[in-house]
């Protein structure tokens, strides 16, 4: 049995009314039921989370699915405040134990404490910005991939407790050309691909 536990992190806020995650959400939900031998769980963070529970949902889980918007090139309030309570409340309780360093040499293995080895994780994000702001030249993020960019915090943040990272999956233009009839079945492929790579036997 492999566990998956889905992050929602479509909030309210301003003009965004986290509809367009919580359909993202829902569109993985519906590709990996049809993967026998899978138990799902879901954590919506509009409607709060108990830090602690959260701490043993991630010790857990075989693999972590983020779904998060992009606010001002940066994860939105409510995810980075989920994981600032998350994952400091899993010190030493199975998140992290340490930064990885001793004090015989300070200088070496920041960054190998993490408890999570063996999981996997994967996130889509949202955007306003179309793809090409990230391909052309001249554009505006000078051909600096999601996550190369604005993410690479993000994918160093979940290497530090020893996750390891799947194929990323971004939305992009959003809010001025939204077509969400292709973009899920694109990333319905997307993810479905992932998983049975992931969830084929393994021969032995």
């Amino acid at each position: 049995m492999k566990k998956v536990l889905i992050i929602n992190g479509g909030q309210n806020f301003g003009h965004s009314g986290g509809k367009y995650n919580h359909t993202i959400a829902e569109n993985t939900m519906e590709v990996l039921r049809e993967f026998e031998n899978t138990e799902i769980k879901i954590t919506n963070l509009a409607e709060g989370y108990d830090k602690d529970e959260e701490v043993k949902k991630f010790v857990w889980a075989d693999y972590i699915i983020y779904h998060t918007p992009i606010w001002w090139f940066q994860l939105p309030n409510g995810l980075k405040k989920y994981i600032d309570d998350v994952f400091t409340a899993g010190h030493a309780k199975g998140i992290y134990m340490n930064d990885g360093r001793n004090a015989e040499n300070p200088e070496i293995n920041y960054g190998t404490g993490g408890m999570l080895g063996g999981r996997k994780y994967m996130v889509t994000t949202s955007w306003n910005a179309p793809a090409t702001a990230f391909t052309l030249p001249g554009e505006f993020f000078n051909e600096t991939s999601v996550d190369d960019g604005p993410l690479f915090g993000f994918h160093r943040m979940n290497a530090f407790v020893s996750l390891e990272k799947m194929e990323s999956f971004h939305f992009h233009d959003v809010e001025k050309n939204a077509n969400i009839e292709r973009d899920m079945k694109l990333y319905r492929e997307h993810l479905k691909h992932i998983f049975e790579q992931e969830l084929k036997p393994q021969l032995v």
